[in-house]
């Protein structure tokens, strides 16, 4: 019973951090190696399995809200899959001692770049602000125009263009 109860927090966790996108499955391989007992190959066969729903059910509110840079989608997706294959040829072969020692030295790897910052601040958004309601169709596309700068209160000369008044010279 302990056991289940265990596996269910943990279940939930991961769920949290894979809604997330910040490495659910990371979390579940630490579980099911160090607590769980299981073989490192056979935890990394569960862990792609239980991705391939995670994700699937995260993606539409990362659509929704702009958290995907669609310029490096497919380059970031094709050279994952190309990985991805020799990745799994390359554990396929290799000891399992030697499989957890790798992955023990990624999570160090990570976990340090964490702690110590990556020195690139904050991370840009490409959607819109979190809780602002998106364009309405006639922005997107329809057949209304966007409000001129005038209506808006602003004026239509870029700002760079604009003579300054607050000089001597102006």
């Amino acid at each position: 019973m302990i056991q289940w109860l265990l596996s269910a927090l943990v279940g939930a966790a991961t769920g949290v951090l894979s809604g997330f996108g910040v490495g659910g499955g990371t979390l579940l391989l630490v579980y099911m190696t160090a607590f769980a007992g299981l073989d490192q190959h056979l935890a990394q066969g569960i862990n792609l399995v239980y991705f391939l729903p995670a994700g699937l059910l995260a993606l539409p509110s990362h659509v929704r809200n702009g958290y995907l840079e669609k310029p490096i989608l497919l380059p970031a997706i094709g050279a994952g899959l190309v990985c991805a294959a020799l990745g799994a040829w390359a554990a396929f072969g290799m000891e399992v001692a030697l499989l957890r020692r790798l992955f023990g030295a990624f999570l160090v790897a990570v976990g340090l770049w964490e702690l110590l910052g990556n020195g690139k601040g904050q991370v840009r958004r490409t959607g819109p602000p979190r809780g602002h309601a998106p364009d309405p169709p006639s922005r997107r596309g329809g057949s209304a125009p966007p409000p001129s700068p005038e209506a808006s209160g602003g004026s239509p000369v870029p700002r760079e263009k604009r003579r300054r008044t607050d000089r001597p010279d102006g």
